[in-house]
């Protein structure tokens, strides 16, 4: 009995042993997130890191490791109403062993958080669709697989709205994503034309040279997340690639976000078709 005794305690203490490394490499983990906030660069990446690219369209994911392709996967993004942010994100956080915060305790395996908002990618049920609030779902054994190749210093994740078949056309697409987009102004309609369901841009020759009016796109908490809901707005409404972006630190209730706000001429009333549009905005000065 006492030898029983004996074994039992040495599997305790060894598993004991073992939570505490992964507990150690997940706050290890965490603080390295922290610290980076945004996404590396894609080019820098497929040098010399993890690319993660997500096509909701075709409900797959693509993994690139030092440029090559290391695997693919399919994936259940958010179903209608939640839908799955497109953008580029960084690794802000990774847990083994994680339970949703919004959703009812639901268990988030191999959880790898991509906002401060609730989207993550994490092991989870795939019914062949759309299904998640918001998450990017992966087969458990992808997703183990997965989160031991990830670091937050050199991992991106892009997320697009396009089909995505092959992985050169994976690639392509993230190298776009992070692509500065040509500057292209919108202007004020002239008085008595009505503005689109949707905005319409309109281009003007000559380059970009004012500020305008100042509008207001979100607060995140974090620059990544600021950076990362510019990107899903301008991939969105691709207008706004001619707006002068700006991401402005604020202390609200001793709590810290960054404001994402936009800079244009006549940007107000393009803010009121956004806002017909169903996106969030408010006019600033």
């Amino acid at each position: 009995m006492k030898r029983w005794l004996g074994i039992g305690g040495a599997v305790a203490g060894m598993a004991a042993l073992i939570n505490l490394a992964l507990f150690g490499a997940e706050q290890r983990a965490e603080a390295q997130a922290l610290a980076v906030q945004s996404a590396p660069a894609v080019s820098d990446v497929l040098q010399s890191g993890v690319l993660i690219v997500v096509s909701k369209a075709s409900q797959r994911m693509y993994v690139f490791k030092d440029g090559a392709l290391w695997d693919s996967s399919p994936v259940s993004t958010g179903k209608r109403g939640h839908s799955t942010p497109a953008g580029v994100f960084p690794i802000l956080q990774k847990r083994v062993h994680h339970r949703s915060n919004l959703y009812s305790n639901a268990p988030m395996p191999y959880m790898q958080r991509l906002t401060w908002r609730g989207v993550a990618i994490h092991a989870g049920r795939l019914p062949g669709y759309p299904a998640s609030h918001g998450c990017i779902r992966l087969p458990y054994s992808f997703a183990r697989a997965l989160f031991a190749l990830t670091n937050a210093a050199s991992t991106t994740v892009v997320v697009t709205n396009e089909a995505v078949r092959t992985d050169d056309v994976a690639v392509t697409l993230a190298l776009n994503a992070q692509r500065p987009r040509p500057v292209v102004p919108w202007v004020m309609p002239q008085p008595g034309v009505a503005l689109a369901a949707a905005p319409v841009a309109v281009p003007v020759s000559g380059p970009y040279a004012g500020s305008g009016q100042t509008i207001q796109l979100a607060a995140e908490a974090s620059v990544g997340e600021a950076e990362a809901r510019w990107a899903s707005l301008v991939t969105a409404y691709p207008e706004l690639a001619g707006f002068r972006k700006a991401v402005i630190p604020a202390v609200v209730g001793q709590r810290q976000f960054y404001r994402l706000r936009a800079s244009a001429p006549g940007a107000h009333a393009y803010c009121a078709s956004l806002k017909r549009a169903g996106a969030d905005c408010f006019s600033v000065s």
